[in-house]
């Protein structure tokens, strides 16, 4: 470990522009892995193999979801196209109803379509999305419903690909995903919770490190349940962006994964990175069990010995619960390379990671 510490450093941290930029809300999901572990214990209806129909009123569905998901599924509100990176993925995987958990789609029924929402040709099964006429705005539509829990998921158009001809016109907000290769890999796959200042930075690090199998921005900490990304920005939440790390025990270790956070961020500065300023922006990293507890305090113990003139300020909170932020922020370098924030401050990150790290890349 000290061969690593002597270079994690090398070079200068950046003075970040603040990231506090206000987009429509759209989903908070928090999904694990594999095959029935998607993990909401703030809905006890949630279930990816109960297929048991739901009656549910919505008043109690209005105090489990989300605001933004509860409009969708409940409401039958439609989000705004192209949010997100889901409706264009092609990633191998299977798609879960939001509010209750229900197999909807496999990836292999998925197409790219260019209205801007994820679009599947067939169902799951015949009982996993019932259907019935909307005619509301003037327009004569087919409207489809999950067949766990009647949530309202999009609608059903006659303008598909063979060999259905169907196009399910799905809102991204009503679908959890959890990708196959996560889900092969379970046996071996863990998380952890870090906080290191604005989540579009250091997600877009982590989403290069080997062994790392998925990266989902959102919040950790404070006293109010399932915060908006504007009720974070407040700093009055108690809450921390975050991002949640999913990994391959057998590809990178905890260690690496400490060493990658304590070099991409200063965690020197108490509430605060560069112009981003707040609780909010704390470094932080949140632990699970123990072992993760006591292997964060030995390095930074051992960082403050020997790398840092200035005491780590890094807090280690026990993690109660995590929230996936809104589907605008998730993969959002990818999405925005092109904008100032970008290029100014994200980039040069990733470049240092891949200075320091050069051999731990993913191919």
């Amino acid at each position: 470990m000290r061969k690593i510490i002597t270079f994690l450093f090398l070079i200068p941290l950046l003075t970040l522009t603040a990231c506090g930029q206000s987009n429509k809300k759209t989903s908070k999901k928090e999904t694990n892995t594999m095959e029935n572990v998607i993990n909401k214990p703030g809905n006890p209806y949630y279930s990816n193999t109960d297929t048991k129909k739901l009656n549910v009123s919505n008043a109690e569905w209005q105090k489990i979801l989300s605001p933004d998901l509860y409009a969708v599924a409940r409401e039958a509100d439609t989000e705004r196209a192209f949010t997100g990176t889901m409706w264009k993925s092609e990633t191998k995987g299977t798609y879960y109803c939001a509010t209750c958990g229900n197999k909807l789609f496999k990836s292999d029924q998925k197409f790219v379509s260019s209205c801007g929402w994820p679009s599947f040709f067939e169902q799951e099964n015949k009982n996993s999305i019932w259907f019935k006429p909307d005619n509301s705005y003037g327009m004569q539509r087919t409207e489809a419903l999950c067949g766990r829990c009647d949530s309202h998921l999009g609608h059903l158009f006659d303008d598909g690909p063979e060999p259905t001809g169907k196009r399910y016109c799905m809102n991204a907000i009503s679908l959890d995903f959890v990708p196959d290769a996560i889900a092969t890999n379970s046996g071996n796959s863990e998380t952890i919770v870090l906080g290191g200042g604005c989540f579009w930075c250091v997600e877009a690090v982590y989403e290069n490190l080997d062994g790392v199998t998925k990266v989902v921005s959102g919040y950790a900490g404070g006293s109010v349940e399932n915060p908006s990304y504007e009720e974070v920005c407040t700093g009055r939440t108690g809450a921390a962006e975050v991002i949640e790390i999913t990994y391959d025990k057998t590809k990178t270790n905890l260690d690496e994964i400490f060493k990658v956070f304590f070099t991409v961020h200063d965690p020197t500065t108490l509430n605060r990175q560069g112009a981003d300023v707040g609780t909010q922006y704390r470094s932080v990293i949140f632990y699970k069990n123990e072992n993760e507890k006591k292997a964060a305090q030995d390095l930074i113990k051992d960082l403050n010995k020997e790398v840092f003139d200035n005491k780590i300020v890094t807090t280690l909170e026990p993690l109660k619960k995590f929230y996936k932020a809104e589907e605008y922020h998730q993969g959002y370098y990818e999405n925005n390379k092109n904008k100032p924030y970008c290029q100014m401050v994200i980039q040069p990150k990733i470049e240092k990671f891949e200075k320091v790290f050069k051999d731990r890349l993913k191919k």
